[in-house]
């Protein structure tokens, strides 16, 4: 088979950033993409105040979307700005709607692809840059595994009929899986190619979003854990608005959370160029080898029910050390620079939700381990929803929401905040 046309050359891997004006100020995106009914997003909100609790990657998109609307924000945290808590710190943050298929609803895959045009749209209202790649997702497996990859491929497949926005998979002989990965042609006879699907980088992302809520005056209150009861929403002196993005910070308040542990390690290895994210098929120890800048490789894979957060066992980390050598040979001569374990916040379903417990709190939790791939879908309906009290979008995603319990508040007054 002939490599397709279509196929990027060379991986598109962008450094976005944008010129921030001398007022600081910056445009406001649009929060739903043309591609889906809407040309603008909801008119923003009047002036409010926000509490929002947990700094991970939800609590600081939207404290950033909220503070460049003009609201004032406050934002707490259990740790520090680097994050240690936070699971987004450990992810591979890779794009991936139809590999994540696989193992999700549609509803999510449709969150996956709306991330795909709302990052670098995210990434570039940024004034420090963030490495950000859309060339792709690559699946190899070796040949005694092939019919564990043809189950996969046909799974893929009926997928993308659920999800006819994804682009389709395509398949590669051994030529064009040569041309798409040359370092790879010795070892894998064939492979699938996801087009579009991409990544970013973690570290650098939730870096650059504190930089920006120091930008935008956002109060920044670390190792200040809080929960929702501390505040009533709306009386004098307290916030308008309370939003609880704490993962499994507020098992307290949602019970039904639970930890799912995952396991990875992050390797130096000058030897190995892999040009776009990798997955290789596997029965017992699948793993994703995520490529970032300067030959740092983020490999991962492992899923347990457990919110143990002690450091990887022994055999997860044979496990992925022994896949990842068996998908490229320079592996063996890099530098383990860290071997992490961290848990993910996810509800009994797997799927995220949104929820209001009482009047002026908003609980978005249940990013399972989908975080950065489903992040802009979670930010948009959350403003959608304290725009007007619903989402649209919501809908799109067979998005949980529970808005039930309690009417949503009035906006503050301008007045208010002064």
């Amino acid at each position: 088979m002939a490599l397709p046309a279509t196929w990027p050359r060379y991986p598109i891997q962008v450094m976005l950033a944008w010129g921030v004006s001398k007022s600081g100020a910056a445009p406001v995106l649009s929060m739903v993409a043309s591609q889906h009914g809407h040309t603008d997003g909801p008119m923003p909100l009047q002036p409010s105040s926000f509490a929002i609790l947990g700094a991970g990657l939800m609590g600081r998109l939207l404290a950033v979307e909220l503070a460049r609307q003009g609201h004032r924000v406050d934002i707490y945290d259990a740790g520090s700005p680097a994050a240690e808590h936070s699971a987004a710190t450990v992810a591979a943050a890779m794009l991936a709607p139809l590999a994540e298929s696989a193992i999700t609803e549609p509803g999510v895959v449709r969150m996956g692809h709306h991330a795909l045009t709302r990052w670098p749209q995210l990434l570039a209202a940024l004034a420090e840059p963030v490495f950000f790649q859309q060339a792709g997702t690559l699946i190899v497996w070796h040949r005694q595994d092939t019919a564990e990859a043809q189950r996969l491929t046909r799974q893929l497949e009926a997928n993308q009929h659920q999800v006819p926005e994804l682009p389709a998979l395509q398949k590669l002989d051994g030529a064009a899986l040569a041309q798409a990965e040359p370092t790879l042609a010795q070892r894998f006879a064939q492979g699938l190619y996801l087009p579009g699907e991409g990544q970013l980088d973690n570290r650098q992302l939730l870096a650059a979003l504190v930089v920006e809520m120091q930008r935008l005056s956002v109060r920044t209150h670390w190792h200040s854990p809080q929960s929702p009861e501390t505040f009533t929403p709306g009386a004098p002196g307290q916030p308008d608005w309370v939003l609880d993005c704490r993962g499994l910070g507020a098992k307290g308040q949602w019970s039904a959370l639970r930890g799912v542990r995952g396991e990875v390690v992050r390797i130096h290895a000058p030897d190995v160029t892999l040009q776009r994210p990798t997955r290789l098929v596997h029965p017992r120890y699948p793993i994703y080898i995520a490529p970032k800048e300067d030959h740092l490789f983020v490999i991962g894979a492992t899923e347990i029910e457990s919110d143990d957060l002690s450091p990887a066992s022994v055999r997860s980390t044979l496990e992925l050390l022994s896949a990842a050598y068996a998908v490229h040979p320079g592996f063996a001569e890099g530098r383990i620079l860290e071997l992490a374990t961290q848990c993910r916040p996810t509800l009994p379903d797997n799927l995220p939700a949104i929820r209001q417990p009482r009047k002026g709190v908003l609980e978005i939790n249940g990013l399972y381990r989908h975080g950065f791939m489903i992040a802009p879908a979670m930010l948009d309906v959350t403003l959608e929803v304290l725009n007007a009290g619903q989402s649209q979008l919501s809908q799109r995603f067979d998005l949980a929401l529970d808005l039930e319990h309690a009417p949503l508040p009035p906006p503050s007054a301008a007045a208010a905040l002064a």
